[in-house]
């Protein structure tokens, strides 16, 4: 027997959308131009509220609501480094000093100062962004590199707000679930920027499952309790007629959604992502977390020196210099360009609501049927 592919009429009756199509909440790509260009057409938009202060949280929610009257999610990470910054005070000397003195072979390029101190604290700035989400009573709520605990939910479900909640293992999956998700996102290793785990893994273990593996594993554990979808390689209606089938009921994009035009991301981002040279690989040298990225210098440089990150965000504070600088030159090397393995399936910049509909219709085609 040939099998079906699953009905996400659940999944748009949770989060209220029309079609089965999810944008990641990236950071320095997901405004509200993305975010509401998305949910015009019919799919979900989610704002990206990582480091972002209270007073830009609420006006990233007060413009997305400008542009769209459609359901849109805000997102944040709730990681345990994240939620609760580390003090740079209280890291070991060497530990700065050896991956601020990676740090500064990079700062040459720029005749940027060379330092081998600790960078500034970062801002405690989640649980203030989860407080105005819950005050705005946005219409969904999707955490990453963590779960949200029950008394979390609920109070998010108090408000009338839907919880979307990203794993990267079927046991996150299952307590996603007992914490009272509405929506799994199986995220595979085939994802671009972050995966969602709650702490820092090894190398081994963020590589972890891929797509087509973990979605069939998720689905089964959590039979039927709560939609499912799929993210990780995923750039066409291909890869949606193949979540559909593996019994998710629809799919969350991030790298295809960056080289869009109402993307946030630099040029650079984008001329890359649609050029030759788009190969990925992981690295914790730009965050200190795990992230797959496009290759560079950079990439390549950091792991060939075998530094430690610092934990937290406190890489990314410490490197800030060096990324703007980047930016400013307009140079690819230096700076952080997220992009899973869909990157080569990716050739073009379209608006995203052109994307949403060019994806569902790829996917009417090949399960032949509406979705």
């Amino acid at each position: 027997m040939s099998p079906t592919p699953s009905n996400p009429g659940q999944l748009r009756s949770v989060l209220g959308i029309e079609v089965p199509v999810l944008q990641s909440g990236m950071g320095g790509v997901a405004g509200p131009e993305l975010v509401a260009a998305v949910s015009e057409a019919g799919g979900l938009g989610i704002l990206a509220a990582l480091r972002l202060k209270p007073d830009q949280v609420r006006a990233a929610i007060a413009a997305a609501r400008r542009l769209t009257s459609r359901p849109f999610g805000v997102n944040i990470w709730l990681h345990d480094d994240v939620r609760v910054p580390p003090d740079p005070a209280r890291l070991a000397t060497d530990h700065v000093r050896r991956a601020q003195a990676v740090l500064n072979q990079f700062r040459t390029r720029y005749d940027l100062p060379a330092t081998l101190e600790p960078p500034p604290a970062e801002p405690d700035l989640v649980d203030a962004a989860l407080e105005i989400m819950i005050d705005e009573r946005v219409p969904v709520f999707s955490s990453g590199l963590g779960i949200p605990e029950p008394e979390l939910v609920e109070r998010f479900h108090r408000a009338g707000t839907r919880v979307v909640v990203m794993v990267a293992t079927a046991d996150d999956a299952a307590a996603a679930a007992d914490s009272g998700a509405d929506v799994v996102v199986a995220q595979g290793t085939e994802a671009g920027g972050h995966r969602s785990y709650g702490s820092k893994p090894s190398r081994q273990e963020a590589a972890g499952t891929g797509t087509f593996s973990l979605v069939p594993q998720v689905v089964d554990r959590l039979a039927g309790r709560v939609p499912v979808v799929a993210a990780g390689g995923v750039a066409d209606g291909r890869g949606l007629a193949a979540a559909l089938m593996l019994g998710a009921q629809g799919v969350l994009l991030g790298t295809r959604f960056v080289a869009t035009a109402e993307s946030q991301a630099s040029p650079q981002w984008k001329e890359r992502l649609v050029g030759p040279r788009n190969d990925t690989t992981l690295t914790d040298g730009f965050t200190g977390q795990w992230a797959r990225t496009l290759r560079s210098e950079f990439t390549d440089g950091w792991a060939a020196a075998g530094a430690a990150p610092l934990p937290g965000l406190l890489q990314a504070a410490a490197a800030a210099d060096i990324y703007q600088q980047a930016r400013r030159n307009g140079d690819d090397q230096l700076q952080p360009l997220y992009a899973g393995d869909s990157a080569p399936l990716i050739s073009d910049l379209p608006g995203a609501g052109d994307v949403v509909r060019r994806i569902v219709a790829e996917a009417e085609a090949a399960i032949g049927r509406p979705l």
